[in-house]
């Protein structure tokens, strides 16, 4: 029987491995943050090639024998913390070993050469341009899906890559509840008389917006000294507790999608910087996953951005940059207008939202599971959006080739953005029960009270819990939809007169 000194010495010799690999995860983070930001266009092959190589090295420690030995010893020897960490390095460890080496840097290589494509395909709105890399990725996710089980679904496989603890048939059962629930919704709000405020008109610089921009960030707590904004084709967040950096992009004719995809990417963050210092490098230092990050991006930028309290509060800031005269009303009305005709997802409302992600599940799924053919994308998703949202894209570029998440070969992604959503409603509910409202904080730009509840209920505990046990914890129930559509039908009932 292993001795308690024993075990503390593999344990130690387990978590040093462990840390080796996610410091050198993290640095593949900056050379990816790099090339979607700063890096010049001519350099995508070398950093294919770099990125490839350090994703090859990583992959090398997470399928090493002596990990897989040291967690057969640990196992039933440690308790608590330290179990979950084992837990959770046993789950990636057992996915890692079964994919090939060379499938694991051809997939890394092909992903950074994919996306300069994909930019340019864009640019161009012609994804003939990018078809190709598109199908390489596709067979290469499934190859992947393949080697870690042949004898599942690879959508399934995949999806569990940003969502592992949520069966895949509960997550589609929440997708159908909010593609049958919202429809009703969106329609009557068509079809009430009620005309919400549209003030802004003309064009907006850069300039301003970025100054508006960074004021927004220091109005909610930004930490400065451990982030950055930054511009990028495509808004993201990506770091670590100590270098959380944002990402947004400035369109010229609508200030109000800069400022909401930073304040969204301000959430992201603020979960990452809110992970603890000295778990760094460990499953306990590591954000949940996606689920769980999309609920802190989409509660900031919901529940709080699009907020009345929040414009009450902002609403000088955006006259002083944007020289506009709009008060606080007209600017939260502005801010939740439903744009029924809304061709881009991340410029759409609260509630066409899901019906966005639903269309790019429907396809990327189908994708993977054979089901249909790449080339049949761009038709599939016209027909989709003019039966889903009622609006036919002009082109590839307001089509399918807006989101860059295929060019990154992330299927199985998009379902955590609607899950996200789900629970930032039921995690902004438990808040404001611990809390009491928070309308009066919010509008008197308190927002340290609601920034410690999400640090302590959800930040601080990393990869303690899975996403089950982690929602039970933070708010007394398991996921539902329930407190996002009940939210939904009480805001957008009130802004448009409606009763549904």
């Amino acid at each position: 029987m292993a001795t308690e000194q024993s075990v503390d010495d593999t344990y130690e010799q387990f978590i040093d491995h462990v840390e080796r690999y996610h410091y050198l995860g993290d640095a593949a983070g900056v050379l990816g943050w790099d090339q979607r930001v700063t890096m010049p266009e001519a350099g995508t092959p070398a950093r294919a090639k770099q990125s490839a190589a350090l994703s090859g090295v990583t992959h090398d420690l997470l399928t090493d024998d002596d990990l897989g030995d040291w967690l057969d010893d640990l196992a039933g020897s440690v308790e608590g913390d330290r179990a979950a960490v084992v837990r959770e390095v046993r789950r990636d460890h057992e996915r890692a070993v079964r994919v090939p080496d060379a499938l694991v840097e051809q997939l890394t290589e092909t992903q950074a050469n994919a996306h300069t494509v994909w930019k340019q395909a864009k640019a161009d709105a012609d994804f003939g341009q990018f078809e190709e890399s598109l199908a390489e990725l596709v067979d290469l996710r499934r190859s992947y899906a393949e080697a870690i089980d042949p004898d599942r679904d690879p959508y399934a496989v995949l999806v569990e890559d940003y969502e592992p603890y949520i069966p895949l048939a509960d997550i589609e059962a929440v997708l159908e509840e909010l593609q049958e629930a919202l429809p009703p919704l969106i329609d009557a709000i068509a079809d009430s008389d009620a005309d919400l405020a549209d003030p802004f008109e003309g064009t907006y610089d850069a300039d301003s917006q970025e100054a508006l921009a960074r004021d927004a960030l220091d109005t909610l707590g930004y930490n400065w000294d451990r982030g950055r904004l930054d511009t990028a084709e495509h808004p993201f967040s990506t770091g670590t507790q100590f270098d959380a950096r944002v990402t947004t992009r400035f369109p010229p004719t609508d200030p109000l999608d800069a400022l909401g995809s930073t304040i969204h990417e301000f959430g992201h963050a603020s979960y990452t910087l809110g992970l603890p210092d000295e778990a760094y490098g460990t499953p306990l230092g590591t954000a949940r996953d996606m689920t769980v990050h999309e609920s802190q991006s989409r509660l900031w930028e919901n529940h709080v951005g699009r907020s009345l309290p929040f414009w009450r509060l902002f609403t000088p800031t955006v006259q002083e940059h944007l020289d506009v005269t709009a008060g606080p009303q007209e600017l939260y009305e502005a801010a939740n207008r439903v744009h029924h005709d809304n061709l881009i997802r991340v410029e759409a409302d609260e509630l066409t939202y899901h019906l966005h992600i639903v269309l790019r599940w429907e396809i990327e799924r189908d994708l993977v599971r054979g089901d249909l053919d790449v080339s049949e994308v761009p038709a599939v998703w016209n027909d989709r959006m003019a039966e889903y949202l009622g609006v036919r894209p002009d082109d590839d570029a307001e089509g399918c080739l807006q989101d860059t998440h295929w060019a990154n070969g992330a299927f199985g992604y998009f379902p955590t953005y609607s899950l996200g959503s789900v629970l930032a409603a039921q995690v902004f509910a438990a808040a404001e029960r611990d809390l009491g409202p928070l309308d009066d904080r919010i509008e008197a730009g308190e927002f340290d009270p609601l920034a410690t509840w999400l640090t302590e209920e959800i930040h601080q505990h990393g990869c303690r819990y899975t996403t089950p046990e982690l929602v039970r914890s933070a708010t007394g129930e398991d996921l539902t939809a329930e407190y996002f559509l009940e939210y939904a039908r009480e805001k957008f009932g009130s802004l448009y007169g409606i009763d549904i």
